[in-house]
């Protein structure tokens, strides 16, 4: 299993597993069709949309393990 890092960018995400997709809205995330979601990190975009990028990362590795 891939582990889901702050440094990682919201379009490396979404290649992983596209249903992470409703994950990252619920933290302000509603971008993925942005050009900027292929190069920005969710450290950048928890930032940019006032969100713990700790809690994402988290809830999103509880996710995909719980998937497999």
């Amino acid at each position: 299993m891939t582990t889901i890092n702050k440094q990682m960018s919201i379009g490396e995400v979404l290649e992983i597993d596209r249903t992470t997709a409703p994950i990252m809205m619920e933290y302000g995330m509603h971008c993925m069709g942005c050009p900027f979601s292929q190069m920005e990190s969710l450290e950048m975009g928890c930032a940019a949309h006032g969100t713990d990028v700790d809690e994402l990362v988290n809830r999103l590795n509880q996710y995909l393990a719980e998937k497999q």
